[in-house]
């Protein structure tokens, strides 16, 4: 079984699509087979590691991706994954090892146009889908729109952890807060689903400092949501191990250039990315396989979250 690890919080603007698609690369560097799923609307992914002429070509036929599995529902997820996405203008793969499910805009009907059979919801298409594929990964990152809206569900509920990232404000604090009761939600409604086989409901893992401006004293905003990370262990609606990562990310400027590239940053070619925000990455994707969730903690949170009332 790989680790499914699902991104997000409920606030928007977090920086959560330059830290999962540099986070997924810094694995695949280090020999992990790593499949990107984006479930984000906004298609920032597909578009960063498609390069933006693969992905016009896809959205303009409106087929091969991932809505395409529900309307017109002839393809499965197996059927639209891009394999070794990052490559150059040759086709050559620059990075073995990273592969994609690309959404693009259409994905936004599933939230409006798309009718959802009560008997089979979409994330269980989903998530039976994802189990054709998933063993041929040791890790699935899920990039997972700021609600919990269809798109997240799918990703939600495919996934064993989930990871938070967050500036150093108020307000995603409270994005954080209210992400946590917004899961509830949804693992009460989905409960009846779920079987045994697919383990226990996502769980709050870990929560990540992203895009931290220089001379930013993030001291007290650390605390702070410690405090509510401890509030949430003590009603085990999280992980007993879940924490706030020691690496935080530095904002930079290679990041954009990077997205203009449609390069991760640890392949663009500049002292920064291999010494500044590209060693804070390789650092983040270094503690997080150190720091392996255990199954027993995620048990009595698991619990909680289908039994609360």
């Amino acid at each position: 079984m790989p680790r499914r690890l699902a991104f997000i919080n409920y606030k928007g603007g977090v920086g959560k699509t330059s830290l999962i698609v540099n986070v997924a690369a810094c694995l695949a560097q280090k020999g992990k087979r790593v499949l990107l799923v984006d479930l984000d609307t906004q298609s920032n992914s597909s578009i960063w590691l498609m390069r933006i002429e693969r992905w016009n070509k896809m959205n303009m036929e409106r087929r091969g991706s991932l809505y395409s599995i529900f309307e017109p529902g002839n393809d499965r997820l197996k059927d639209i994954l891009v394999k070794d996405v990052l490559q150059d203008n040759k086709g050559t793969p620059l990075l073995p090892g990273l592969d994609l499910l690309p959404t693009t805009f259409n994905l936004i009907d599933l939230e409006n146009e798309y009718q959802i059979n009560p008997q089979n919801p979409h994330y269980l298409i989903f998530s039976e889908q994802m189990r054709e594929i998933q063993d041929d990964y040791d890790f699935v990152l899920f990039d997972c729109p700021p609600n919990i809206l269809n798109a997240s569900q799918c990703g939600i509920y495919s996934a064993d952890e989930l990871y938070v990232p967050s500036n150093p404000d108020a307000l995603s604090l409270i994005g954080f807060t209210l992400m946590i009761e917004k899961l509830l939600l949804f693992y009460r409604r989905s409960a009846g689903f779920r079987t045994p086989e697919m383990g226990h409901f996502a769980r709050v893992a870990g929560v990540i400092f992203n895009s931290i401006k220089a001379n930013v004293d993030i001291g007290v905003p650390k605390m702070r949501m410690q405090l509510r990370l401890n509030q949430f262990k003590k009603q085990r609606l999280v992980s007993n191990e879940a924490k706030i990562y020691n690496t935080c990310i530095r904002d930079a400027t290679v990041v954009r250039r990077a997205v203009t590239l449609g390069l991760p940053v640890c392949l663009v070619d500049s002292r920064d990315a291999q010494e500044g925000v590209g060693k804070d990455y390789d650092d983040l994707a270094e503690e997080i396989l150190a720091h392996s969730v255990m199954e027993s903690a995620a048990g009595s949170a698991n619990n909680r979250v289908a039994n609360a009332s």
